[in-house]
């Protein structure tokens, strides 16, 4: 009953929510084409007999009732109400399906830490669990009518395997006036206790852990049975529902297309067919229809929780884990990336454009690492040894905030050491005391080569050590 589209919608191309106006299932036309129909029939009819039928006295009578409606339609606040009602209703609709009991948590637990490769353990790790899906069951069966109309009664239980006819037996003879949900996590308490003192499980931290997520389960079928016994108050949905439903009742009247000779305000043509007011139905009482379908998602329509197949699959699920998968490892072997400090799993073809560098934050300077086989650095152009004026003068290349103007500027950039000719006119970069705050430069690398620079200021005659920017010399 679940409509999916989220594969259609992986990536925000043109078209892509376009198609999705084209489905009919789950659809907004499916759930409102009926009530669109029936305002459209209610509004021609009018305006055939206010054309048509009526005589003078009797159309400037209906004039002015139409004037009137549609001057006080807009008072009544629909888009306010129906906003606050359906943001209730959806996230009580989330809310409802966070509290569905999904039994793998519990199953992990049983499954690793009761013991037994004999069949009583078996038995026993499997009793454990169909407890657990027959509590979900019970408490699905009680809220959701498709899973009622499956098992209507619980003799269905017993016949589709969920509980024994001893069980039920118990079950049936237990006089109690509420909701009978809970005794199969009782059955699952005792049951539990009675496999740690038989040793089945090694210890009472064991125990722990599989009554606390027995009772995590609990929670959960509690939370759905609030749910459907506290619902949204009345009074809140029929405000809602009287405020669309007088809004429209105003329009057709209210928004008719009068005699365009009368010149009546906003009436000066008559184009018969009402479109913005079809669009504005469309989408109040669309919106309603919204909120009338999530606010139980426990029926049978096409967006509402797939509740019988939650059975099948949790009961499937859990019976596989605790039986054929119980001590049942796969052999040990050393992964592909053994000895690699760095694994890097391959890409396809398809995908190896997404490959991507790990990020280091936006001010984060790459280190320029010192090869000293060769003498180089991957910092610096091919031939240049890592002197503190070439690791400047690479520097101030990749980094165009650090051209800005300051008392003194370089007017050039140095060529290669092998030609030392005049820089290219109009390249400029910040002298070494405005690189910014926190960068390490070397004090006097830069003046240390005036003459090459043309620097238009005087030599710095600081220590020759790196100092940090802002940070007065020894």
């Amino acid at each position: 009953m679940t409509v999916t589209y989220t594969n259609r919608v992986a990536d925000a191309r043109l078209g892509t929510f376009s198609q999705l106006l084209l489905r009919w299932k789950g659809s907004i036309y499916k759930l409102l084409y009926c009530e669109f129909f029936i305002f459209i029939t209610f509004y021609f009819s009018i305006s055939l007999t206010y054309r048509l039928i009526l005589n003078a006295s009797q159309r400037l009578m209906f004039e002015k009732l139409a004037l009137y409606c549609d001057k006080y339609a807009e008072l009544i606040p629909v888009s306010f109400v129906l906003g606050f009602y359906v943001t209730l209703v959806v996230s009580r609709w989330w809310g409802q399906y966070e509290s569905i009991p999904w039994p793998d948590r519990i199953m992990n637990l049983v499954s690793s830490n009761v013991d037994g490769q004999d069949e009583y353990g078996r038995l026993l790790r499997r009793t454990l669990m169909r407890y657990s899906n027959l509590c979900s069951v019970l408490i699905l069966r009680s809220v959701s009518t498709a899973v009622y109309k499956r098992f209507p009664s619980t003799e269905h239980i017993v016949r589709a395997g969920l509980m024994t006819p001893e069980e039920h037996k118990k079950f049936e003879s237990l006089n109690s006036p509420h909701n009978k949900f809970w005794i199969p996590c009782v059955w699952f308490s005792n049951l539990a206790v009675k496999a740690r003192n038989e040793g089945r499980i090694r210890d009472s931290v064991l125990l722990q852990g599989i009554l606390n997520e027995l009772n995590t389960l609990r929670s959960q079928c509690g939370r759905l049975y609030g749910y459907d016994w506290i619902s949204i108050p009345l009074v809140y949905t029929q405000v809602v529902t009287v405020a669309v439903y007088s809004f429209f009742l105003a329009c057709l009247i209210g928004r008719q297309f009068l005699d365009p000779v009368k010149e009546y305000p906003g009436h000066e043509l008559d184009l018969f067919v009402p479109v913005f007011t079809l669009l504005q139905f469309f989408f109040y009482a669309g919106w309603l229809k919204v909120a009338e379908q999530l606010i139980n998602p426990f029926g049978e329509d096409d967006d509402d929780f797939e509740t019988n197949w939650l059975i099948d699959r949790n009961l499937q699920v859990s019976l596989l884990a605790v039986d054929d998968m119980h001590q049942d490892l796969p052999l040990m072997e050393k992964d592909l990336y053994w000895n690699e400090s760095y694994p890097q799993p391959p890409y396809t073809a398809a995908t190896a454009e997404y490959k991507r560098t790990s990020f280091l934050a936006g001010l984060q300077v790459p280190a320029s690492p010192w090869d000293p086989a060769n003498g180089t650095s991957a910092m610096l152009p091919s031939g240049l040894r890592p002197h503190p004026q070439n690791i400047f003068r690479a520097w101030a290349q990749t980094h165009p905030w650090a051209r800005s103007g300051c008392q003194g500027q370089i007017r050039g950039l140095l060529p290669g050491p092998k030609s030392p000719g005049p820089a290219p006119a109009g390249a400029t970069v910040s002298c070494c005391c405005q690189l910014g705050p926190g960068i390490l430069t070397p004090a006097g690398a830069v003046a240390s080569q005036q003459g090459r620079l043309g620097l238009d200021h005087q030599p710095w005659q600081g220590p020759q050590r790196a100092t940090r920017i802002g940070q007065a010399p020894d």
